[in-house]
């Protein structure tokens, strides 16, 4: 398979290069890759790099340990109650969660996400912004803010429906009900699932295959699919925004997170 010459690691974050291929590695394991502020800059700087990296002919994004990624770190600690957390959940909105989805769906390389185990929230969002989705079977999908008294962000309102329809996509919102793999593949919210053992092997044939073949028409393909089914998303982001910013200084949220981390914040 592919001989990977790992190029970057970070505390968060592990770059590979092999045949045309650069696989980028969600590295926090122990906090099941939940994005915290430096995972999302190195995760938007790594996807940046790849797609302004002529080497780089397909791109695959993946978790390091038990998870793909369990969404945002939503821990509270040091933040007293009366601190506004709207402003730093619209800047890590603005500034991070949406560029990454929106460079995974602009880069005109295509992205397999490899989803080795959760993907929830907003991991769940960056997931489904790849052009390809491999599951390993003990893989899960998961919209979990209402859990904590969210909406809906890094695009997952309109990227969920666009592939698995309004139906579906309002049960996974409203309910955060957790997705199996084999429910996900049926429903179509991914495009293939495998055993966990054959994760490796599977992702990376398709990344070869994907990195020989005709990346121009690959890219027009994706402009022609985002301009399609996806046109809205800039839309989405802005109408998420607001809604996140509303709920986040609410007394919903603070109570359900402070139950949910055990926060004293």
């Amino acid at each position: 398979m592919i001989d990977w010459t790992v190029t970057a690691h970070s505390e968060t974050l592990e770059t590979a290069n092999g045949d045309g291929v650069r696989r980028l590695t969600l590295s926090r394991s122990e906090a099941l890759n939940a994005f915290d502020e430096t995972l999302q800059s190195d995760l938007l700087e790594a996807v940046t790099a790849a797609a302004t990296d002529d080497t780089v002919r397909c791109v695959v994004l993946t978790g390091r340990g038990r998870a793909f990624c369990a969404g945002a770190d939503l821990a509270l600690d040091g933040l007293g109650p009366d601190v506004r957390l709207a402003p730093r959940t619209e800047r890590e909105l603005t500034q991070f969660y949406n560029p990454i989805v929106r460079g995974l769906r602009e880069t005109r390389k295509p992205v397999v996400a490899a989803v080795n185990g959760a993907a929830v929230g907003v991991g769940c969002a960056v997931a489904l912004a790849c052009d390809h989705v491999v599951g390993a079977r003990s893989a899960s999908f998961t919209l979990a803010f209402s859990r904590v008294g969210l909406t809906l962000d890094g695009g997952a309102s309109l990227l969920v429906g666009a592939r698995v329809g309004f139906g579906r996509a309002s049960r996974m919102a409203l309910l955060a009900e957790r997705v199996d793999a084999d429910t996900a593949f049926s429903w179509g919210l991914i495009d293939a699932v495998v055993d966990d053992a054959d994760l490796t092997d599977h992702v990376e044939s398709l990344a070869r295959k994907l990195a020989a073949g005709p990346t121009e028409a690959y890219a027009a393909t994706k402009r022609s699919l985002n301009a399609a089914l996806l046109h809205r998303l800039e839309d989405a982001f802005e109408v998420e925004v607001a809604g996140q910013t509303a709920l986040v200084d609410g007394p919903g949220f603070r109570t359900a997170i402070t139950r949910f981390t055990g926060s004293k914040g």
